[in-house]
Order: structure tokens, then sequence, then C-alpha cells
């Protein structure tokens, strides 16, 4: 059965990262894992498939105001009755996973540092709330979910990078506690400048553990000339291939003064995507089955999950 699952960012503690307020993940036991509050009642007692859809023109441009009319779903090829729909912005519970490796010292953490700051502060909606995570060949949770704008600056400010690079370990570290989360959407956003080199988690198996949930991703690749030598450069193909199966997208960059305005063109997605429900008659069977959402009358591109695991 589909987990509509979030992301709650939770990890081992890094021996490596110097954070001053950071948290373990506490094990089973954690408070991560208690029974979240009660969210907006966008979902039902049934067995409700949900997808944020982002539509864009041929030119890449957002796609407002389309109607429940306009859409169609298919899942394993088959049309689909929509059951729940809305246009109107739904709040989001966005996890930030901030690389702090070696590569990432010096200018490069500082203008990382102060991007995340500006999007968490200034461009998240104020009915969002988000969670922040640093990570190099290990994880550390800064912050659980929360709605204060003046944490990223506070928390952000000690972090000093070393290590090398695990971007599948910290994805998928998130996936167990997911459900914590007090809004209907759920996001992941990964800023990083370098390919993985260290996880222990196949990038097979992590596509697969985020089929069974309903969180779409985002990534940010500084694809920087001036990388230290620790990291290999960042693998935008590895990179969309996580991101494009969720619905969401990586956007590479090629110096960390271009990060705010990749984050800046992320809120306008935010701010502009449908969320599309519909209640499939298959029973769970642990099978992956696709999804297609398609917009008639008109050229247009739908990014949305690929498919699920029910």
């Amino acid at each position: 059965m589909l987990a509509h699952l979030a992301l709650t960012l939770v990890a081992a503690v890094a021996t490596g990262l110097v954070l001053s307020s950071a948290q373990p993940l506490a094990g089973p036991q954690s408070p991560l894992a208690m029974p979240p509050a009660q969210r907006p009642n966008f979902k039902s007692a049934v067995r409700l498939t949900t997808v944020a859809a982002t539509v864009t023109d041929p030119d890449g441009h957002l796609v407002p105001a389309l109607s429940r009319e306009q859409f169609e779903v298919f899942e394993d090829g088959q049309p689909q009755s929509i059951t729940q729909f809305t246009a109107e912005r739904v709040p989001v519970s966005l996890g930030i996973l901030l690389d702090a490796s070696d590569s990432m010292y010096g200018r490069r953490i500082a203008e990382a540092r102060d991007a995340v700051d500006h999007f968490v502060a200034e461009l998240l909606d104020p009915a969002d709330e988000f969670s922040l995570v640093a990570f190099n060949h290990r994880q550390q949770v800064l912050t659980e979910w929360t709605d204060d704008r003046t944490a990223a600056k506070r928390l952000l400010a000690p972090l000093k990078p070393w290590g090398s690079t695990a971007i599948y370990d910290a994805i998928m570290a998130s996936i167990p506690l997911a459900d914590s989360r007090h809004r209907p959407r759920a996001a992941l956003l990964v800023v990083s400048d370098g390919a993985d080199t260290a996880s222990d988690t196949l990038l097979r198996d992590l596509r697969g553990a985020l089929r069974r949930t309903d969180l779409f991703i985002y990534a940010i690749g500084i694809d920087s000339a001036g990388r230290r030598p620790i990291n290999a450069a960042v693998n935008a193909v590895t990179l969309g291939q996580i991101t494009d199966q969720s619905g969401g997208r990586t956007r590479i960059v090629h110096d960390t003064s271009e990060v705010s305005a990749a984050l800046a063109q992320f809120a306008e997605e935010l701010n502009s995507q449908y969320l599309i429900g519909y209640t499939s008659s298959r029973p769970p069977d642990g099978r992956f089955h696709s999804i297609r959402v398609h917009v008639k009358d008109g050229d247009y591109r739908v990014r949305a999950r690929n498919g699920y695991v029910g």
C-alpha cells in the first residue's frame, strides 16, 4: 500500500560536522517517530494516491489556473477518476539537505548558507515548515520541523565543512521517520557541489525506497571548476534520476553565487503546483505501478512522480 510519507531529516551523529545546536537520531524511540499532529485533511480513509504536479509551457514558463477537467491521470496506462483536486497553493513541509563536505569549504559554504537563509526567511510561504540537515559522509540534524524563519541563519552559522559526500545515505536516512510532517505536501531540497563518493546506500535502492513515498525532490548541483580534489564533480545525470522520478528536478549551477537564483525558481514552483488525488481500485500488492499525468487542450509539459509501490 502506498505510504503517504514525507520528509523528516534524521540520521546518525556526524563526527566530522561541528554544529553546536545539532541533535542526533535517537533510534526507534525518537520523538520524531511519534504520531504527527493533525494535518490539513486532503487525504481520506480510503486508499487515496496524491500527486503534486508542475505544469509548464514549451518555453518552460509555469502554467497556473488550470481546471480539474483539463487533467487526466493514468495508472499503469488505465485512466483514473480524479477525486480530489486543487490549484490553490497547499502548504509544504520542506526538508533542506546542505552539503558540508570538504569541497564546500570557505566562500562556497558561506554563499550557500546565505542563499538557504534567504530562501527560508524570504521565499517560503508563511504557512510552510522546514527542516535542516547538514551532511558529509554522515548526516546531522540541525532542526526538526519548524516555522521559525530565523532558525536557518542561526543553525547554519557554526557549520565547518570537511569529509566526503554521501548524498544517497542522507536521503535514505530521512525516509523511515518521514511521516512526522504537519503539512499536506512534502519535498526535499538537496544542495551539493559533488558526486556521491561515500554512501553505503546504492542508487537503485534509494530510488526504490522513494517510490514508497509521496515526497518530491529538488536538487541544486554546483558544478564548480574550483572544487577541492576530495570530491568528484557533481553528477547531473544521477541527480536527475533521483529528482525526476519524484516530479521534482535538478538545476545545475556553476558557482555558489548562483544558488540563490536557483532557489528562487524552486520557490516559484512550490507556489504554482497542482495537487491531485485519485483512488485506485487495485488492492495492495507490493508492486510498482506507473503514474502519468496529462493536460488536455494545450502543448504542456507535466512533471509529477512517475509511479509508486502499492
